[in-house]
């Protein structure tokens, strides 16, 4: 499964590209290269403190960070400010945190501009090539890459205070916002946050079959179902972050995903077509898991608060069957609704 799941977070580089809001991404660019000039002010911090800001790295923490993609867009998008940064990328699993470094050696063969350095081994004797740490080399940009086994929240909290930036992505709908705090608090002052392509409630599959709607409610039941969970995160965090204290809320954009075959008969772009099998093998495994429970305890899916569904495996079964064939033929199309937030926390500019 581990390496499906690596496949998987490569493929859907070119759906997050897509869409990830550029006026959000410009602002965050903005933002960052404020901090690594010291251009922001903090009256929190001392004198001492601001000198040591100017000077050293920018600091940036990525909490569920994959296999790395976000950083080579942050570099391929000019995000990340000329100079140092130092990169913490936090991912609770180890295994696929290990495709971080393989991932960036491969993106930076493609690119004359831009190398990867083993920067030795991590703490656990790792090199860059197996999840230890390296520098990203570009002729403005040093990026020293950390990978780090960890939750994100207790990373966070172990770190209050000490980032410029923290970068969250697809990760409120899974994380729980009940724990979106301690993520506030690991920014010094003035820090900016950003958590893009976070889930809000829609699901769609095209061409539409009458079972689809069963299928959405029951998938999004099994992400409600499980812990740290919400289907509805995007606009619930938007709630939370806007009335959160000492921070405030600069942006808010959607995001949606849009996964189509091209125009020219040439099937899906680029993985496109194995991220969308990922997508159904996801779905089966939620839905079934909701319909053995029903069937288990005896009681109806309910899709609502007052309407009943009934869909059996068998129902499940030719849905699927009929969405991979799609897949397949080159016509399935898949849209989910989604939320980028950027803010800041007080304190600074």
């Amino acid at each position: 499964m581990t390496g499906s799941f690596r496949r998987y977070l490569r493929a859907k580089r070119s759906v997050d590209d897509r869409a990830l809001d550029r006026r959000l991404v410009g602002l965050l660019r903005e933002r960052l290269a404020e901090r690594a000039t010291g251009a922001h002010r903090t009256e929190r911090a001392t004198e001492t403190e601001r000198s040591a800001r100017a000077s050293g790295p920018l600091r940036v923490l990525e909490v569920g960070a994959g296999v790395g993609t976000m950083i080579a867009r942050l570099i391929d998008w000019e995000v990340l400010p000329p100079g140092r940064t130092r990169y913490v990328a936090v991912d609770r699993d180890g295994d696929t945190l290990d495709g971080l470094g393989p991932f960036l050696c491969e993106w930076a063969a493609g690119r004359s501009d831009v190398s990867v350095v083993d920067a030795g081994p991590s703490a656990d004797g790792d090199s860059a090539a197996d999840g230890g740490a390296f520098v990203v080399e570009s002729p403005t940009r040093t990026v020293e890459v950390e990978p780090v086994a960890a939750d994100a929240v207790d990373y966070a909290e172990s770190t209050l205070g000490e980032w410029d930036a923290v970068i969250g992505t697809a990760l409120l709908d899974v994380l729980g916002l009940d724990r979106l705090d301690p993520l506030l608090g690991a920014l010094a002052p003035g820090g900016t946050y950003y958590f893009p392509i976070t889930f809000d409630g829609g699901t769609r599959f095209r061409p539409s079959r009458p079972d689809d709607r069963a299928v959405e409610r029951l998938y999004h039941r099994h992400m409600d179902e499980k812990p740290g969970g919400n289907s509805r995160a995007g606009g619930d965090a938007l709630g939370r972050l806007r009335e959160a204290d000492e921070s405030t809320l600069l942006g808010v954009a959607g995001s949606d995903w849009v996964v189509r075959p091209g125009d020219s008969g040439d099937g899906y772009p680029g993985d496109e077509a194995f991220f969308l099998r990922h997508i159904l093998d996801t779905v089966e495994e939620a839905v079934g898991e909701v319909i053995a429970a029903e069937r288990r305890e005896g009681k109806r899916q309910r899709t609502g608060e007052t309407e009943a569904v009934d869909l059996s495996a068998a129902d499940l079964d030719a849905w699927l069957r009929d969405r991979r064939e799609q897949v397949d033929a080159g016509e399935l199309v898949y849209l989910t609704h989604q939320l980028d937030l950027l803010g800041r926390v007080d304190g600074g500019a």
